[in-house]
């Protein structure tokens, strides 16, 4: 069923109406509250690309649309391979998972952006046979999109059950909730190539993000409790900071050895922000931040960051 007298089903329509009401009631109220919340940032460009990707695929090609039909297939599909192109790095920069540096900053440049540039905005754009340019367009795509899934999946698997810097981990259910919002995805350039209704494509594609959403609140909402909990233990520790314990505080880490931009780390430790925060913080890469802390850790024996601070305020005999 269409609407509107366009191309768009009413699946689609149903998915751009809630993801669109999620957007700009939800979650960008929420990040415009919290601006240093990055990893929500991340997920805003997901979502935004996603509606674009909704928007555009159901209502192109339309002839009763007045752009040449030749660009509004340039701007669908380039719609769909901009989404596909920023899922890798959203799971780098919105989740963490640092394996997929390679894939997020240089494979997807090479091998999906490039294919589509030369294909489609470009032999597409001057000889206007569309299905050549699926037809050979799509390969390295493909082959590309298999290689990202796998690399996604590894980085989860190496990922799950490992206690992360900033206090939470990968717990087994979002695991396979992660295995299974990725599947879908491989399957985008095997739509265009075989072409796909639209509401089979859609619901795949948005299934798969709505499974995303899940696990990205999911972390959001112990990421957040993690951090209330250490500001109240840093209130209530730091509450009167006395120069005798500020004095404390750098002598213990003298005795330690730790580095003055150890030091920096743990003050900003001390203020409750997570890895990704202190990153942007001190400029650093979060790895960066999370190899500093593994060594803090290392010197003074600590295994939280609770812990951690309770070491280094008490008298050491």
């Amino acid at each position: 069923m269409l609407v509107f007298n366009s191309e768009m089903h009413l699946l689609t329509f149903v998915f751009v109406v809630l993801e669109m009401g999620m957007l700009f009631f939800y979650q960008l109220p929420h990040y415009l509250s919290k601006p240093d919340d990055t990893s929500r940032l991340w997920y805003l460009i997901l979502l935004a690309l996603l509606v674009l990707y909704n928007v555009t695929g159901g209502l192109f090609p339309d002839p009763e649309i007045p752009i040449p039909i030749i660009v509004q297939n340039i701007i669908a599909y380039g719609s769909g391979f901009l989404m596909a192109s920023y899922f890798p790095y959203f799971f780098y920069r919105g989740l963490g998972l640092e394996k997929l540096r390679f894939h997020a900053l240089f494979g997807v440049p090479i091998f999906l952006i490039l294919p589509y540039l030369f294909f489609f905005g470009l032999v597409y754009a001057i000889n206007g046979d569309l299905e050549f340019a699926i037809h050979w367009g799509m390969v390295i795509p493909f082959i590309y999109s298999v290689v990202i899934v796998v690399a996604i999946l590894n980085a989860i698997r190496a990922n799950f059950n490992e206690q992360e810097e900033d206090g939470y981990s990968v717990t087994k259910t979002e695991a396979i909730a992660l295995y299974c919002a990725v599947a879908p995805w491989v399957c985008m350039t095997l739509f265009a190539y075989f072409h796909v209704c639209q509401w089979i494509e859609v619901l795949c594609t948005n299934l798969g993000f709505v499974l995303i959403t899940i696990i990205f609140i999911s972390h959001s909402v112990k990421r957040d409790k993690i951090r209330e909990r250490l500001l109240r233990v840093n209130a209530e520790m730091f509450d009167v900071l006395t120069v005798e314990t500020e004095e404390l505080f750098l002598f213990n880490c003298r005795l330690f050895k730790i580095s003055d931009r150890e030091v920096e780390i743990i003050r900003l430790v001390q203020e409750g922000l997570t890895n990704k925060e202190i990153a942007d913080r001190i400029f650093r890469s979060e790895k960066t931040v999370g190899n500093h802390l593994m060594r803090i850790y290392s010197k003074t024996g600590a295994k939280t960051r609770t812990a951690l601070i309770n070491i280094l305020l008490k008298k050491q005999v």
